[in-house]
């Protein structure tokens, strides 16, 4: 038995949000703001009950609807209950125990093996006239109160519905928990059947468990922290309480009174698996940081902080505190799963719950990157294992990890992706990275490419508000650096015409540059995708008719000079630009240069003409806007050759960039190196220039 999907109206940026849920691991990313801690706070809130809504959790657009309906002309008719709706979609298999569902079962179909769970938090119509008649007392009342101020020669601003939910929602909207009518064929739901849990008093605990590591754990290294030691003491009660008592705890008992010497021989074969755990996760070292625990009773209650983390260094015990962030976050994560394991395990006269759903926040805090790639390699095995009992009571664990780390995203299964992003200004959708296979249809090899590529690199663009595509190492040494000057132009460029910038400065933005050599037409489906404004930095790569023939004394076409070039061999110009002349293809403006991919704008830039000079290539175009830069500092440029060639002015920098580049990393380098402090004394290609540019601009 697993959940499949799981729908949210109206919670926050949970507006009408659809997220598919795996048989085990489901990995959430997006960028900041862009719900994943809404997923687990409406998880939490309905399923466990432990905080109440407030008026804050309601989703904007929802706001702005139920203010419009209470101020409606004429009064509103009777209406369905509206407010924060979560729906869970859970399928059984023929070899599930069905006694927990029996009651809430809908359709007796064997075809349909489908459950839907509602949770609401709704406004009833009858709630909703209570509602209107209250707020227009409290702002009669807040009117008065304005009055009597304006009396006194104060000022005082009229509350309204806003304020009044503020303080008194939960006296109007209710929470209810239903099980809804699913039809098989339609795959739709009817809300309008279902069966009242709450009035037929269903509980719902031994169907669905939900237990939860948050993004803010109290992990910290100072010397009063201790909260690995209090997780071992956890453990153990939750050990003590299950079914899972062993020989080590009915040791412990019989020696609570004997010496730590024996209690940390015992406490090492009670705690061997988390420790096991912990040392398969990696990333410490033989000797440098070997995790024990060791018994510290002296005066202390015996059942209450008697065990103490500590840290193998050089053949020395040393407080847990001395440790770092990293691999404090790191292990307590592992014995917090531990516990909440054992959670799901429950005690040893209950079953477990039929569905037992884990939410870890954020595990990459304070660990470097490759402790995130440790861990991402090993949750699967830890918790792929699911929850299994000695009395053979085993249930599977779904769990579901939200994350920021390129690294964990660079090292995940493509297939377990659930990326979040913005849709609207009040609205999150999820989407299913193996879903792009469809898009990519019959160019699977396109779509294996960029699962390989994005698995193996770059992962950071999943988290990026923007995104600059380039070719290769040159542009990847000189792009922050032409975004950075960039910067310092124009910021000087408004200071003397008087005008504050409309937008952050480019390296202020949330940009990310990838490589994509030759493949960027690949990435058009992926662009669109993820809904990100994107720049293509490329070159026209002229080619023509230059005199060379063939064997069989036919003309060769090749690379040669712009200004005798017929066309272009450049996949990504053909690609995007297929319908273009190679004279149109020339003098195509940077507007007819932008294609919009229905959710992404793309900027595809390449050398244009400038200064009556039509450049190849990146070298080409730098060499002629900056020769005498090149002239000044040739006899220090390692990716130079034949450097006397500068000398002579006849020569074009087409040829200069054929006959004198050496190494083209080498000559990126060079201009860094020998560049002034604000980099004035250079140029940037234009076609480069007006492309960050564009990609500065976000849309008014």
């Amino acid at each position: 038995m697993k959940i499949f999907n799981i729908e949210v109206q109206n919670f926050r940026l949970l507006r009408d949000f659809s997220i598919d849920i795996e048989k085990d691991l489901s990995l959430v990313i997006g960028k900041n703001n862009t719900g994943k801690t809404s997923i687990l706070s409406v998880l939490d809130k309905f399923i466990n009950e432990k905080s109440k809504f407030s008026f804050e959790d309601l989703n904007i657009g929802f706001k702005k609807e139920l203010k419009a309906l209470f101020e409606a002309d004429p009064f509103p008719e009777e209406f369905e209950p509206i407010g924060i709706k979560m729906k869970l979609f859970i399928q059984y298999e023929e070899t599930d125990n069905l006694s927990n569902v029996s009651r809430i079962l809908m359709d007796l179909d064997p075809d349909n093996n489908i459950i839907v769970l509602g949770f609401e938090y709704t406004l009833s119509y009858t709630d909703f006239i209570n509602l209107k008649s209250d707020v227009e007392a409290f702002v009669a009342n807040e009117s008065v109160k304005k009055v009597n101020a304006k009396k006194n020669g104060l000022d005082y601003e009229v509350r309204g519905l806003k304020e009044f939910l503020q303080k008194d929602i939960g006296n109007y909207f209710k929470i209810q928990k239903k099980s809804f009518e699913y039809n098989i064929t339609t795959k739709t739901v009817n809300e309008k059947v279902f069966i009242n849990l709450d009035k037929e008093l269903i509980g719902i605990k031994d169907i669905l468990s939900f237990k939860y590591i948050s993004a803010r754990r109290d992990v910290t290294n100072k010397e009063v922290d201790k909260t690995l030691s209090r997780q071992t003491s956890n453990l153990y009660k939750k050990k003590e309480d299950s079914s899972e008592k062993n020989q080590a705890t009915e040791d412990f008992k019989d020696q609570l009174a004997g010496t730590d010497k024996v209690l940390t021989e015992i406490y090492g074969s009670l705690f061997n698996g988390v420790i096991e755990k912990v040392k398969n996760f990696g990333g410490i070292r033989i000797n440098e940081s070997e995790i024990s625990i060791i018994s510290t009773l002296q005066h202390r209650e015996l059942l209450e902080g008697n065990t103490t983390v500590v840290y193998t260094h050089d053949e020395h015990k040393l407080p847990e505190h001395y440790n770092g962030l990293g691999y404090m976050n790191l292990i307590s994560m592992i014995f917090e799963i531990e516990i909440l394991v054992q959670e799901f395990k429950r005690e040893k006269d209950k079953k477990p719950a039929d569905i037992n759903l884990l939410f870890i926040e954020e595990p990459e805090a304070h660990t470097h990157p490759q402790m995130q790639y440790v861990f991402i390699k090993n949750i699967k095995k830890l918790l792929g294992e699911g929850i299994k009992r000695e009395d053979g009571e085993n249930r599977t664990l779904q769990y579901i990890i939200t994350t920021h780390s390129s690294h964990i995203v660079a090292d995940s299964d493509f297939d377990d992706i659930k990326y979040l992003k913005i849709r609207g200004k009040n609205n999150v959708e999820a989407k299913n990275l193996k879903d792009l296979k469809e898009d990519y249809n019959i160019n699977t090899d396109q779509y294996d490419f960029l699962k390989q590529y994005l698995t193996i690199s770059r992962a950071e663009v999943f988290f990026a508000d923007k995104a600059i595509l380039i070719e290769g190492d040159t542009e990847r040494i000189l792009i922050p650096t032409f975004m950075r000057k960039v910067d310092i132009e124009e910021e000087a460029r408004l200071k003397v015409e008087g005008i504050k910038d409309k937008f952050l400065s480019l390296l202020s933005q949330n940009i990310s540059i990838i490589e994509v050599g030759a493949y960027s037409k690949i990435f058009e489906k992926f662009i669109n995708f993820l809904g990100i404004k994107s720049l293509i930095i490329t070159d026209i790569d002229s080619k023509g008719d230059i005199g060379n023939k063939n064997k069989k004394g036919e003309a060769v076409i090749e690379a040669c000079a712009v200004n005798v070039g017929i066309g272009t061999s450049n996949v990504a110009l053909t690609h995007f630009f297929s319908k273009a002349s190679w004279d149109e293809l020339k003098v195509l403006t940077i507007e007819q240069r932008t294609i919009s991919l229905g959710d992404a704008d793309v900027c595809i830039c390449y050398q244009q003409e400038e200064l009556t000079y039509h450049a190849r290539s990146f070298e080409d175009a730098f060499i002629h806007l900056n020769r005498n830069f090149i002239k000044t500092y040739k006899a220090t440029f390692h990716g130079l050759k034949n450097i006397d060639e500068f000398d002579d002015d006849t020569t074009s920098p087409y040829e200069l960039a054929a006959s004198c580049i050496k190494k083209k990393t080498h000559f990126a380098l060079d201009i860094l190196y020998h560049s002034d402090e604000k980099f004035s004394n250079w140029q940037i290609p234009e076609y480069i220039k007006k492309g960050l540019l564009w990609l500065k601009a976000d849309k008014i």
